[in-house]
């Protein structure tokens, strides 16, 4: 009786040890986030962008058939990761009716989407980072297709491939902190559409959106960096939060050490990028925002924007970026403090 008594508690005492080990959170500061961001490669991005950015997808012109097509590949992408939409959705889509879109200016639009997926957070769930790129493009034109490989096709796989680095960290038992949402928006080349009906219609509530980290044509280099293409735009980043500027610093210099360019966040910047990118309209509700950019270059909004001219070691390079500083936002103790007014 004695023994069976010793081993019933030593079973007890093993069993409460076991779920002690069970419950200890991960230890987030021996991550190796080089080895995930890592995953993120210039082959892949490669094969994906060769796909959204194809004459199949008719230069996905916002409610088209072919933005449809492309809207499709980007969620069965999703699904082979095993990651899914927010649970509070009914599914990939967010519809955007067409009336929303309307402008007097523009040419009638059909009803299209945005599209989410979303990993959630593993301690702060209610807590959201928004990651943001535009899917769709202007297009055909005279019969010829305009692909947008750069414009935002770079942007759009950069997703991809952000999300299944979280995704593989995730498997590896350090999930996210905090909830992130990749949001690909509709309607960006006729005026912010998607972008703007999400802010004004998020899933979430919008002051739990900790951030928008937006990626809007990465995959190039312009005029004023022939010689170099390891470099990136930055804009907006220390317009409503000092945080959120020293957190892509700090990233960058830790892990990828790109040039980062701050012309275009000039206030007197006479080409205006700060309002003409989705980011915006995160940031005008006074959500922080950061727009990653290469610079405008010869085939802007040209059928000639083509997957083959894409620099796909700039293009992994900056969204190794967007993912190491996503790493921070969605993992560090607080959310980035707003402290400016965006003027």
């Amino acid at each position: 009786m004695k023994k069976i008594l010793i081993l019933c508690l030593t079973f007890l005492f093993l069993s409460c040890k076991s779920s002690e080990i069970i419950a200890q959170k991960p230890d987030y500061s021996k991550v190796d986030v080089a080895k995930y961001m890592k995953t993120i490669t210039a082959e892949e991005l490669k094969k994906h962008l060769f796909i959204v950015a194809s004459d199949e997808m008719e230069g996905r012109n916002t409610g088209s058939d072919g933005q449809k097509n492309a809207g499709k590949y980007l969620i069965g992408e999703y699904k082979k990761n095993n990651i899914s939409h927010p649970k509070k959705a009914d599914g990939f889509y967010q519809k955007v009716p067409s009336e929303y879109m309307s402008r007097g200016f523009s040419p009638k639009l059909n009803d299209s989407e945005n599209i989410w997926a979303f990993i959630e957070g593993s301690e702060k769930p209610e807590e959201i980072l928004v990651i943001s790129a535009h899917y769709d493009h202007v297009g055909m034109k005279n019969g010829e297709v305009y692909n947008g490989a750069d414009d935002d096709g770079s942007g759009t796989v950069a997703l991809l491939e952000i999300a299944q680095a979280f995704m593989q960290a995730k498997k590896d038992g350090f999930g996210p902190k905090r909830s992130i949402l990749f949001l690909h928006v509709t309607g960006e080349e006729h005026g912010l559409h998607g972008s703007r009906y999400y802010s004004d219609n998020p899933l979430f509530p919008i002051e739990n959106t900790i951030a928008d980290i937006n990626i809007d044509m990465i995959g190039r280099r312009d005029d004023d960096h022939k010689n170099t293409n390891n470099y990136v735009y930055v804009i907006g980043s220390d317009r409503l939060s000092t945080d959120l500027h020293n957190i892509n610093e700090e990233a960058n210099k830790k892990y990828v050490n790109l040039d980062l360019d701050y012309r275009y966040n000039d206030l007197n910047d006479p080409n205006r990028f700060y309002y003409r990118s989705d980011h915006y309209n995160f940031a005008k509700k006074g959500i922080p925002s950061i727009f990653y950019f290469n610079g405008v270059h010869a085939d802007y909004h040209k059928e000639s924007d083509e997957p083959e001219k894409i620099e796909y070691d700039a293009l992994a390079k900056r969204a190794q970026l967007a993912f190491v500083t996503a790493w921070e936002l969605a993992n560090r103790e607080n959310r980035p403090v707003v402290d400016k007014d965006g003027k």
